[in-house]
């Protein structure tokens, strides 16, 4: 089965850092565009960052900009989600997901297939 699989969630405190993982089975990583999207309590998911096949375009929600990374190493069939200067904010359940598309987009309605999450809790 096409399966993601999501680890490295935890609790930590604000200002610290996380490295999130998105291990895909199944299929050949470099042939999807990955996303990562987060769900807080009572909220709806959103786009947190995305990367291209081949990492030439990389977006990233505004709340997040220049303390969230997105890379991907493909020989590793693997994503990986870099956090840092973690916010009470930023607690939520994430989720990778992977669009036979190709393309870049923030937007949960674009991708195929999604990990079952790992919850981030960022409290003091």
């Amino acid at each position: 089965q096409l399966q993601l699989v999501e680890s490295g969630g935890g609790l930590v405190q604000p200002g610290g850092s996380l490295r999130l993982s998105c291990a895909a089975s199944g299929f050949t990583l470099d042939y999807y565009a990955i996303g990562w999207f987060r769900q807080a309590p009572g909220k709806e998911r959103e786009g947190v960052s995305c990367i291209t096949r081949v990492s030439t375009i990389t977006n990233y929600a505004d709340s997040v900009k220049g303390r969230f990374t997105i890379s991907r190493d493909n020989a590793k069939n693997t994503v990986y989600l870099q956090m840092n200067s973690l916010k009470p904010e930023d607690t939520a359940v994430y989720y990778c997901a992977a669009t036979e598309d190709g393309v870049c987009s923030m937007w949960p309605v674009e991708y195929d297939y999604w990990g079952q999450g790992t919850q981030v809790t960022v409290s003091s």
